[in-house]
Parts: structure tokens; sequence; C-alpha cells
């Protein structure tokens, strides 16, 4: 089992960047895919990134691709989401999540331990 918690959230302009944080807090963090999800207000609850359990492979939603960068330092049981050029439409609150499954990342499906969720706000 593992817990996860996420930081760095906050309020940025159009524009700036943030990145996010998510400590896990259990054995084997490196055994997890790991992905971010979001939730807007009055929305479903959206993937964002994913990445596999040794940091080679990453997936992005396509709203993000080329603006975000997952990452993860096994080592520390920590992942990152580096967010730049943020726009007004990213704001949401963001969750980390882990799997012990294999195959698709890109679904919230696999994904048995989430965290509580870190606001983003972006201001236009």
């Amino acid at each position: 089992q593992v817990q996860l918690v996420e930081s760095g959230g906050g309020l940025v302009q159009t524009g700036g960047s943030l990145v996010l944080a998510c400590t896990a807090n259990g054995r084997n963090f490196r055994t997890y895919g790991m992905g971010w999800f979001r939730q807007a207000p009055g929305k479903e609850r959206e993937f964002v990134a994913a990445i596999t359990r040794t940091g080679t492979g990453t997936i992005y939603a396509p709203s993000v691709k080329d603006r975000f960068t997952i990452s993860r330092a096994n080592a520390g049981n920590t992942l990152y989401l580096q967010m730049n050029s943020l726009k007004p439409e990213d704001t949401a609150v963001y969750y980390c999540a882990a799997t012990k499954a294999y195959g698709e990342l890109n679904s919230a499906t696999p994904y048995e331990y989430w965290g509580q969720g870190t606001q983003v706000t972006v201001s236009s």
C-alpha cells in the first residue's frame, strides 16, 4: 500500500509555470506506475500525464503535451509535474495516482491509490 501527498499548487498568471510534487509514503515506490489527473469545477476528472516504473516511458494528454513534463525520482519516492505556459483552462485540482497494474496508464481505471489533490489556479 502507498499513501500519496501532493504539493506545489497555487495561483499563477497566464503563461507562468508551476512544479507539482507527489511524495509517496510506503514501500516500493519504484514498483508503481504513476499518473497525474485533474478535475476542474463541474467537470469530470481527466488524465494529464503518466510515467512508467523506471521513468523511461511517458504519455501526455494532447492538451498539455509540449507544455507539461512528468518525471520521477525513485530514490526519493517523489513524482513531479513541471507545468509551463499555463492557461486559464489548466485551472483544476491536480491529483497524483499510483498503480501496480501493467498496461495503459492514461485511464483512471487501473489506479488504486490517489492523493488528496492540490489546487492550481491560472488567472487571465
